[in-house]
């Protein structure tokens, strides 16, 4: 009798604890907070992201915009002209930005070649003069016409990933943006000392 009297007592206690929801709120809270923690990192990660990639679009057209302005340019001049991109990034870091303008003159025959080459760093080769030139937009490639094509590349490091989460290559993407331009006036945009 004693051992129904216990097994009476257990059976309540069980279906008291199976009809008790006090804490219920807390367990589901703590199974979905990494989750939503993840999803706000990621929405923060991809806006900044996206901030980057807009500002490369931005800075490598008004570049070969401004270049195309021109109808003749030097090292000098194209320098001060690529330090716009350093106005278009801020806050984000631009020390490890390229930019490479390409002056491209396409023949009678609609065959591009490089006329004249720059890179706003000097460990960066430019293309060499006369070199052929793929890669052409076939509704830009028109013969006898002249091309200015701007390449902006910057390195984006993800920031609100820690640096043991992503594998060490992972960490860091770059963003490229290529332009191609028309020159504005006469019948190409020359550069002396490039």
């Amino acid at each position: 009798m004693a051992a129904t009297g216990i097994l009476m007592r257990l059976k309540a206690k069980l279906v008291h604890l199976g009809h008790d929801r006090s804490g219920v709120g807390a367990i589901e809270f703590a199974i979905l907070f990494p989750v939503l923690v993840m999803l706000y990192i990621g929405a923060f990660e991809t806006t900044l992201g996206l901030s980057v990639s807009k500002r490369a679009s931005r800075a490598a057209g008004s570049i070969a915009d401004l270049v195309t302005q021109q109808e003749n340019v030097t090292k000098s001049s194209l320098t001060d002209i690529a330090s716009v991109a350093d106005g278009i990034f801020v806050p984000f870091d631009t020390t490890d930005i390229q930019i490479e303008l390409t002056g491209i003159d396409i023949d009678t025959g609609a065959n591009a070649k490089v006329l004249w080459s720059w890179a706003n760093d000097a460990a960066t080769a430019p293309y060499a003069a006369n070199s052929p030139v793929s890669g052409i937009p076939a509704e830009l490639q028109k013969a006898d016409s002249f091309l200015v094509r701007a390449d902006l590349s910057i390195p984006y490091k993800l920031l609100a990933f820690g640096p043991s989460f992503l594998p060490s290559n992972m960490q860091q993407i770059t963003i490229r943006r290529t332009y191609y331009y028309r020159q504005r006036q006469g019948k190409d945009v020359t550069c002396g000392d490039c």
